[in-house]
């Protein structure tokens, strides 16, 4: 089930609204807010909420699928299921009181708007520099090199190169040259074995030192067609998605991006995370299959395959019941403009029927022959 962004009014003068990311029946954040959305360019402090009086009178305002929730360095960045006003962020802040007795929390309401107004040259999100620790396995027999860090040399169940932080593994580099991968592709269900293995690590990446032109030239891919090679590439990004693979051009280029790619990983995992950040993200379960694919596609869907053909708006809005009425409308209008749908009717009592395409194929997946 998708977490749901809920917006609403208070009693209070100072803190007119709630806003709450609930997921399952459980609050994984809340705040109080002088203003539902901030102002262009703008941001808004918020009050944390520290505990929920059941009882409390309030009136929903705004009730919103959440497409996603990750941690941005100390801020919690939240996307709306929605086309517009659908970007935010929550920064918290540590402040020391005046009179030296401790500190506080700020927290601010900031909208992908005021993000992009506030520009600041050379700032990145993890500024600071942490101390490397590498591990390089011990059959590199001419490995790159890591200035300032602090090396050792041990054999590695996976990867060429790992980031290690208290004696642990939280980052794995593959080296590949372009006579290593074009030798892999003569067992190439082992390979797949090895990258599925590498994909399973808390961070992990392939770095070619050579180009993807290079793969593409038939004087460059030895036995091997380059037609073969190219299908053999895409393969390996399509079958593993969440593993990169960086065409660093060369074994000089690839050492460097290493090197700053660890450099990264290092300064996210220095940066003290506020509390209610790590605290959400750690309760947060992202949706899956087709809860992932945004309301749109699943309205989408749900008109061109997933009820019966005719049908009325009232079908669909009682199968998506959080789904503003004009938002389903938009799609599908949007549909009938593509020529998937027909309205005979007008308004409230326009009826919806599919268009038959290619001999009876209607569905969203249909392919003419």
């Amino acid at each position: 089930m998708p977490a749901i962004w809920r917006i609403e009014r208070t009693r209070s003068d100072r803190f007119p609204f709630r806003i709450a990311i609930e997921q399952d029946g459980r609050v994984l954040f809340a705040v109080r807010a002088q203003s539902e959305w901030p102002a262009p360019g703008g941001q808004i402090f918020c009050l944390r909420e520290r505990e929920h009086d059941p009882g409390e009178d309030l009136e929903l305002v705004e009730r919103v699928p959440i497409a996603s929730i990750h941690r941005v360095g100390v801020k919690l960045a939240v996307v709306l299921d929605r086309p517009r006003r659908k970007r935010c962020e929550f920064l918290s802040l540590r402040r020391e009181k005046k009179d030296g007795s401790g500190s506080y929390e700020q927290v601010f309401f900031r909208t992908e708007t005021a993000i992009r107004a506030h520009r600041s040259r050379g700032r990145v999100e993890l500024g600071n520099r942490a101390s490397l620790d590498v591990a390089i396995d011990l059959r590199e027999r001419y490995p790159w090199r890591f200035p300032g860090a602090r090396v050792s040399r041990r054999e590695l169940a996976v990867g060429d190169y790992a980031l290690v932080r208290n004696d642990a593994i939280v980052a794995v580099a593959e080296r590949k040259s372009l006579e290593n991968l074009l030798g892999d592709i003569g067992s190439v269900r082992a390979l797949h074995q090895g990258m599925a293995e590498l994909a399973r690590q808390p961070r992990a990446a392939v770095v070619i030192e050579a180009q993807y032109a290079d793969f593409l030239d038939p004087s460059r891919t030895r036995a091997w067609p380059a037609n073969h090679v190219a299908r053999v590439v895409a393969e390996l990004a399509a079958l593993h998605p969440r593993l990169p693979f960086v065409f660093a051009g060369n074994r000089k280029l690839a050492n460097v991006w290493t090197e700053r790619w660890f450099m990264a990983v290092a300064a996210e995992l220095a940066v003290e995370q506020p509390l209610f950040v790590s605290d959400v993200i750690a309760r947060y379960e992202p949706a899956e299959g087709a809860l992932a694919e945004g309301l749109d596609e699943r309205i989408r869907r749900a008109a061109l395959a997933g009820i019966e053909s005719p049908f009325r708006m009232t079908a669909l809005r009682a199968r998506f019941p959080d789904a503003d009425p004009k938002r389903i409308t938009r799609v599908l209008r949007s549909l009938r403009r593509e020529g998937r749908l027909r309205m005979d009717g007008q308004r409230r009592g326009a009826v919806w029927s599919r268009v038959e395409r290619n001999g009876g194929d209607d569905d969203e997946g249909g392919r003419g022959r």
